[in-house]
């Protein structure tokens, strides 16, 4: 089933004027995964229930890239949205979704990067709200680029999390290790919230989706009754 980043990479694809090619290109990909046919991850999606919802502001190619775990926090959490980013453009849908009285939006930022009246550690919600966790889905230097010129998140608390944990995250490479992917941070937001479940269930979820990667670009076999496909097949 289509979900809001599949549907973004579909409109980024469409008004692309030269196809993207990824590292791997050449390998037959499965259009639901994202991954080699070989290595297929579609059985292993999990299905829970989340009160939190995700918004992704994705940059320019981040939805075409086959590494991207925007995509995992998508297929996890059924109240994602996502939406490419752009200067001097914004889709009219996404500040009607920061609008919308049924959330209580937190931008995810570390705080040294903002005024520290903005800045929270924890999710307190207002009677009959749901948290909406907006997540800059980029390299770091286009985050934080993001993060400086989106005139219309200024008005958001910015929740800076303090992770224990350094990146599980192995597909791109990072200058720093406390550096979290996406998907890292968005478990991280739905551990605060309450969402326990999809909480693991999406970091177990990422665990198997970088092990399939790898496997498939090696090449090498995956053991699907491993650590990591047992802890995944709890959420099935």
């Amino acid at each position: 089933m289509s979900h809001a980043v599949a549907r973004l990479r579909a409109a980024r694809l469409a008004r692309s004027e030269k196809p993207f090619l990824a590292r791997g290109s050449k390998a037959l990909r499965c259009q639901a995964c994202r991954l080699a046919l070989s290595h297929c991850l579609c059985a292993w999606r999990p299905q829970v229930v989340a009160q939190s919802g995700v918004c992704l502001l994705m940059h320019d190619i981040e939805a075409l890239k086959p590494s991207n775990t925007g995509w995992l926090i998508a297929d996890v959490v059924a109240d994602t949205s996502a939406f490419g980013w752009l200067r001097t453009v914004v889709d009219p849908a996404l500040p009607a979704l920061l609008g919308d009285p049924q959330w209580q939006p937190y931008l995810v930022f570390p705080g040294e990067y903002t005024a520290p009246e903005r800045v929270v550690s924890t999710v307190e919600l207002e009677t009959g709200k749901r948290p909406l966790f907006i997540l800059l889905d980029a390299t770091w230097t286009e985050a934080r680029k993001m993060f400086r010129k989106s005139p219309y998140l200024d008005s958001l608390p910015v929740l800076s999390l303090q992770p224990e944990q350094l990146s599980r995250y192995r597909l791109r490479r990072s200058k720093r290790d406390d550096h979290l992917c996406t998907a890292e941070v968005a478990a991280l937001c739905l551990e605060l919230a309450g969402d326990l479940c999809a909480s693991e269930a999406l970091n177990a979820y990422l665990d198997v989706f970088s092990q399939h990667y790898l496997a498939a670009k090696a090449p090498r076999a995956v053991d699907l009754s491993d650590p990591l496909h047992e802890r995944l097949r709890v959420f099935l």
